[in-house]
């Protein structure tokens, strides 16, 4: 099968950056044209001043990973690695006709009418798609919270699937080995203590040390544009918060990849050579529903609207829903007897074991709740007041998610919601202010 001809992309965005840190706020833009076979790439240290201009507008919506013209390119004739899950599909119809003879599965050719990216690229362009990266969950997206991930082969494709989570959640010299140009395509929810922020982090900082670029496919932020939530310190960074962000950062994952590179946040301050494509007529702050669940326990929009709010209950004694259908949409405990509705959290595909498995859980069901554009503080300062023993309320975890000891002695000591949040301006205002900077859309 041959494979179908590509546009050519007329600009491409990049973050080589050059040195220097927020406090001086006005980056000087640096063009550096490079060429390749059939195309010329400029390279911008402005993001916002930078766009992929198709030489066929698209007149709808596209991901990164369907404007194809922009990146096909520069991986033709070279050994790829890809970084992505279950979330990294194309849009088939917006880029090429499928031909007869390609096989799809039903569930591909009749409800969504995508593909797989690491398929379309193996079985259909025919790129030399040398090694799978598997993050938090897996390949395909079938594994719990937090549990490893094996090194494997993928059942379709045949190319090797190596983990990126558990105690290697950095790609190694050995893993990289052979790999020319390495693509990333994952779906993110804007949240600080979504792991795959973290994954990107370590891609980046593997892909600087070893000198291969690093291209990411850009996807919205189904959480939009909004800043909320403390801002992590330093000293208690883990692999669900890294940086020193709030916890809605309000950026999708191009965008946030540039901030790595231009803050210097990897090691010895070393810098990786990025390149976003870009989504098509996308704007800031546009709704975005997810056309697969980014991760098992986030099943649907409401859920991933609540999740920043709710994730905190995961560092107390409180469940969230683990262990039912209605993961990050209700929360409870059998510590708090006086809320009226109940659930059980039982093994699932999700979770095989849910926190508080098999016990009576009483609290709140938010499946109806409005939409939210900012974290929900009430439901988690209601459930301390409402706690049997307070004593018991919280574990260690909530520091890593809070980002600090701050929160937790803000509710301690019973510091109403507006005191708490009042707490959080300057960190966001500061916040606000070094985002501008990395703003593509």
């Amino acid at each position: 099968m041959t494979r179908p001809a590509t546009q050519k992309p007329l600009r491409f965005l990049s973050a080589v950056f050059r040195p220097g840190y927020f406090a001086a706020l006005a980056l000087a833009l640096s063009i550096v044209s490079c060429k390749t076979s059939q195309s010329r790439i400029a390279e911008f240290s402005k993001p916002a001043k930078a766009a992929i201009k198709s030489k066929i507008r698209p007149t709808r919506f596209m991901t990164g990973a369907d404007n194809t013209t922009s990146y096909f390119d520069l991986i033709e004739g070279k050994k790829i690695g890809i970084v992505t899950n279950q979330t990294g599909l194309i849009e088939y119809d917006s880029v090429y006709s499928l031909p007869d003879t390609l096989e799809l599965t039903h569930r591909e050719a009749t409800a969504t009418k995508t593909m797989h990216v690491v398929d379309y690229l193996k079985l259909k362009a025919k790129f030399d798609l040398q090694k799978i990266y598997a993050p938090e969950h897996g390949f395909r997206g079938e594994t719990p919270d937090g549990e490893d991930i094996v090194d494997g082969k993928d059942r379709k494709t045949g190319i090797p699937i190596l983990s990126i989570y558990g105690n290697n959640k950095k790609p190694s010299p050995e893993q990289l080995a052979g790999i020319e140009v390495m693509l990333f395509d994952l779906q993110d929810v804007g949240t600080r203590f979504y792991t795959y922020i973290s994954t990107l982090h370590y891609v980046m900082e593997a892909c600087a040390e070893n000198k291969i670029p690093l291209i990411i496919l850009d996807r919205p932020n189904p959480n939009s544009y909004k800043i909320d939530g403390p801002t992590l310190d330093p000293a208690h960074k883990s692999f669900v918060g890294m940086h020193p962000i709030p916890v809605l950062h309000g950026m999708t994952i191009g965008e946030y990849a540039l901030m790595i590179n231009g803050q210097k946040w990897l090691k010895d301050s070393i810098q990786c050579d990025v390149k976003i494509v870009p989504c098509e007529n996308y704007r800031r702050g546009m709704p975005y529903h997810l056309p697969v669940k980014p991760s098992p326990n986030l099943p649907n929009d409401q859920a991933i609207n609540l999740y920043p709010s709710l994730c905190f209950f995961e560092g107390t004694n409180v469940s969230i829903g683990r262990g039912t259908d209605k993961q990050f949409q209700i929360y409870g405990s059998p510590f708090l007897p006086t809320y009226h509705f109940e659930f059980t959290p039982r093994p699932n595909e999700g979770s095989k074991t849910p926190p508080l498995n098999g016990k009576v859980c009483c609290g709140e069901d938010l499946t109806k709740e409005p939409r939210l554009d900012h974290i929900e503080l009430k439901w988690l300062i209601n459930a301390y007041k409402n706690f049997e023993d307070k004593s018991k309320f919280f574990i260690p975890y909530f520091t890593n998610l809070a980002g600090s000891k701050v929160l937790q002695q803000q509710i301690e000591s019973g510091m109403t919601e507006d005191e708490i949040r009042a707490t959080w301006q300057p960190g966001i205002q500061a916040f606000e202010k070094i985002r501008k900077l990395y703003e593509i859309y």
